[in-house]
């Protein structure tokens, strides 16, 4: 496994934080919220891509079909 998952997961995080930050500071709470969920939301669908792979790798591996 490469850096490179590690690297977009912090990347997703600090553009999720600086975005919420930016709308509480303008009073708009509730947009915060959508975007740090739509930011969970990305990063779930990373991981669960990669566990997927994982099972497929498996799979292979020990010839289960």
């Amino acid at each position: 496994m490469s850096l490179d998952i590690i690297f977009k997961i912090a990347a997703v995080g600090l553009i999720t934080a600086v975005i919420n930050q930016v709308l509480k500071k303008t009073d708009k709470d509730e947009i915060a919220t959508l975007v740090t969920l739509a930011g969970l939301v990305i990063v779930l669908i990373m991981v669960i891509d990669m566990v997927a792979q994982l099972f497929d790798t498996l799979r292979t591996v020990f010839g289960m079909y």
